[in-house]
């Protein structure tokens, strides 16, 4: 059978499963057809053009692979800040707030019945209200003058004698960022933890107890962790995404676009500031492609921690 020949009849087969299964690919056509428009065709384009030169008027010029030897051999800004930046803010940022949202969600799933909702929602709506959170109170207690509240309390304990300004000084902006990402951090990937924890068999922490289980670490580790790996998998990768997108936190704090001294440019930062401050949209798709791939094997790497070992 000559490879066309395989083509077509692989081609027919397709089409003869895809009407034979036509309700079911009714159903889920408006997902794929906003999928593939939203998604994947953006994804694609952003591909493309970072093999070429664009700035947005003039036809895109193929240049081949030069935007990543850029990237790597002459963008000192990307190697000396945006990528330090990134890693330790993905790093403190990513797990810290996997950790936390797994810590709180099991706290909150040992309280009785009629008081989880009301803990659920303090917990979530923070990830809900975070725009206006960090307009108004997150820039306002770290405002840089007397009236804000870190300052006034730290001068009322005369800790400090002059008002720090916190958003704009390099050695802080950072280290605030993660903190109220941290706070942020509860959202879908929390409601999700929740969600895992309610479908573990109580039957399973009885057992556990006659085979030996003497103390709530050990039922964690062995009984609710295992019980809920999709909704730890999930969790994970939401985690990743929500890090790694977290670029726009640094303009709300500090209210410029770039931050002082570069002190709190991530990856993110650094595609905003090629694309919509320079216009240069290709070397911006090359930055936004490695941090494509980055986002991949960080979620490659947690799904083969957190998997099945039956896959």
């Amino acid at each position: 059978m000559t490879p066309m020949l395989r083509v077509v009849r692989g081609l027919r087969q397709l089409a003869f499963d895809c009407w034979h299964s036509r309700t079911a690919y009714l159903f889920i056509a408006p997902f794929m057809i906003s999928f593939v428009i939203f998604i994947i065709i953006p994804v694609c384009m952003a591909m493309g053009l970072s093999f070429t030169d664009f700035d947005g008027f003039s036809f895109p010029s193929f240049v081949g692979f030069q935007n990543y030897i850029d990237l790597i051999t002459q963008d000192h800004i990307f190697q000396k800040y945006a990528l330090p930046n990134t890693f330790k803010f993905a790093l403190l940022v990513g797990p810290g707030g996997y950790l936390l949202s797994f810590f709180f969600a099991w706290l909150i799933y040992q309280l009785p019945k009629k008081w989880r909702d009301v803990y659920t929602l303090a917990f979530y709506a923070p990830s809900l209200a975070g725009g206006v959170a960090l307009t108004v109170v997150w820039a306002a207690a770290f405002s840089g003058d007397r009236v804000g509240y870190l300052n006034n309390f730290l001068l009322n304990l005369d800790l400090i004698n002059q008002p720090v300004i916190w958003l704009q000084d390099p050695r802080y902006l950072l280290n605030i960022m993660i903190i109220v990402t941290l706070w942020t951090s509860f959202s879908i990937g929390f409601l999700a933890m929740m969600g895992g924890l309610a479908t573990v068999n109580p039957e399973l922490y009885e057992a556990g107890r006659i085979d030996g289980i003497r103390n709530r670490l050990q039922e964690i580790y062995y009984i609710t962790i295992p019980s809920m790996k999709p909704q730890m998998i999930f969790s994970a990768i939401m985690a990743i995404v929500t890090t790694l997108r977290s670029g726009s936190i640094s303009t709300a704090l500090s209210g410029m676009p770039i931050t002082p001294q570069y002190s709190g440019h991530l990856i993110i930062n650094h595609v905003d500031d090629y694309a919509f401050i320079r216009f240069e949209f290709g070397y911006a798709s090359a930055v936004s492609v490695v941090l494509l791939v980055m986002s991949y094997l960080m979620m490659q790497f947690f799904y083969k921690i957190l998997r099945n070992k039956e896959g």
